[in-house]
């Protein structure tokens, strides 16, 4: 199930969602600028459990930032186009109507702080981890969550791949989020944390804190589980 749009407009312009997602893409082609050097970026910015919680440390030529700072930095950078790619679709589709329900400041903080939340789910559990965590998945996965409860009756216009054919169709927000989340949570709990791959911990992680800010966040006029605007 591929979201495409939905049907949930906004009443401001969401400039730090368009930021944010211009931030992600400019990063990624700078990563792309360092070729084989490229590795290394990652090592530097990317979040590193064993150095930030453990008794591990970098060499001394790839050190950038101190080793905190990296769960900020790793969230701006990506391991691949479809990784970009995937993450930069939900935000676009979601964060709008997340950053309309607090505004722009709140918003930042709210995305940072759901980030740095997702990389404590993914990272305590094996805190000696020298596997480098990069991507926005975490920070995503609480506007997500923040979305669940905010907009579960909005509609999101969906592609079905069935077999070889695409199908179309319009389906509630709590749905394809709900369905979201239950996949990441299945995923996280078979997953093996000594091998690379997709951060599932982080991405649930990150879910259950945006659901658990977003009444801390969201302005006091804004309800959750916002009923269905009239079409």
């Amino acid at each position: 199930m591929i979201p495409l749009h939905d049907d949930n407009p906004t009443d401001i312009t969401p400039y730090v969602t368009f930021t944010f997602i211009g931030l992600c893409v400019l990063v990624f082609l700078w990563q792309l600028s360092l070729g084989p050097n490229g590795e290394r970026a990652i090592y530097s910015l990317g979040m590193i459990p064993a150095t930030v919680f453990g008794d591990k440390s970098l060499p001394p030529e790839l050190v950038v930032v101190p080793a905190w700072m990296t769960m900020f930095t790793s969230m701006f950078m990506h391991g691949g186009w479809m990784h970009l790619i995937g993450n930069m679709l939900y935000l676009w589709i979601f964060g709008n109507n997340v950053e309309d329900s607090m505004g722009h400041a709140r918003f930042i903080a709210f995305y940072l702080v759901c980030g740095v939340a997702a990389v404590l789910a993914q990272a305590l559990p094996n805190p000696d981890s020298v596997i480098p965590m990069v991507g926005a998945s975490g920070a995503i996965s609480g506007v997500l969550g923040a979305y669940l409860l905010l907009y579960p009756h909005a509609r999101v216009l969906v592609v079905l791949p069935l077999g070889f054919l695409l199908y179309t169709a319009r389906v509630p927000a709590g749905f394809v989020l709900g369905f979201w989340f239950l996949i990441q949570l299945i995923s996280s709990l078979n997953a093996n944390p000594d091998e690379g791959g997709v951060a599932f911990g982080a991405h649930a992680g990150g879910f259950v804190a945006g659901m658990a800010l977003i009444p801390f966040f969201k302005y006091a006029r804004v309800p959750l589980f916002h009923p269905r605007r009239p079409e």
